[in-house]
């Protein structure tokens, strides 16, 4: 019973990250997720769409945040996929599912980290509490 809770809550908080971070059709967000306040921060430079024939190579127009929206997207994907390998491997009892789950939770902290907002405050605990989870050997019937 603990085993299919745990691959559950696993696979469930991977899948949630592609739900937060994929392009939405709606406008109504709490937060753009496409918006990294670190890489702000640092000074990049947004991210050119391409130039325009005849203009020197110079850029058409300004697509601000679309490296940012391909950086957090694909670091979501990677989370994603982490996470159901580890609830895949938890569920099939192996012992690689502890190491999987760590590596998707600090890929899914680092996420959160460089774009975060208070809205993503429960998404920090739940990764946290899965390191804090596998640093105690927690729940002990999957070690």
């Amino acid at each position: 019973m603990i085993t299919a809770l745990v691959s559950t809550f696993l696979f469930v908080h991977g899948l949630i990250h592609l739900a937060v971070w994929l392009p939405h059709d709606s406008t109504e967000q709490p937060f753009n997720p496409r918006h990294s306040w670190a890489l702000t921060a640092a000074g990049l430079p947004p991210t050119w769409d391409g130039g325009a024939p005849g203009h020197g190579g110079l850029p058409a127009r300004a697509k601000s945040g679309v490296g940012e929206s391909r950086a957090s997207v694909g670091l979501a994907s990677v989370t994603a996929l982490l996470y159901v390998i580890a609830g895949a491997a938890a569920a099939a009892q192996s012992g690689g599912w502890s190491t999987a789950a760590v590596v998707a939770a600090s890929v899914g902290l680092l996420l959160k980290t460089l774009w975060f907002n208070p809205w993503l405050s429960l998404g920090v605990l739940l990764d946290a509490g899965v390191i804090a989870a596998v640093v105690m050997s927690w729940p002990a019937s999957l070690y």
